[in-house]
């Protein structure tokens, strides 16, 4: 008897959050895919996810030189840092594999 050991799309994103919370790993994902400059705000509502905790996040995010705040008038603009980018990249990279 052959035995199916293969992951289905419950136990992948399962997987995938025990190696990263998902909300932290999601944000750098859609800051890394953004088109166009991108508010707290509007990631917020991408993620699904309140305003404060976003900018808890992202507050973590700067300390860790993954994330830059670039003032536009009395708005606040998130762009991801080198570093940040390369993370992000490597998460979407594992997701896939995943």
């Amino acid at each position: 008897m052959v035995v199916n050991r293969g992951f289905n799309t419950m136990q992948k994103k399962h997987i995938f959050e025990v190696f990263f919370r998902e909300k932290p790993a999601m944000m750098l994902v859609e800051l890394k895919n953004a088109h166009n400059s991108v508010y707290a705000s509007v990631l917020a509502k991408q993620i699904d996810c309140t305003y404060s905790h976003v900018v808890k996040i992202l507050q973590e995010m700067q300390k860790a030189e993954l994330v830059e705040f670039r003032k536009e008038g009395r708005l606040k603009l998130l762009e991801l840092t080198n570093k940040g980018e390369q993370i992000a990249s490597n998460i979407e990279s594992i997701r896939s594999i995943l």
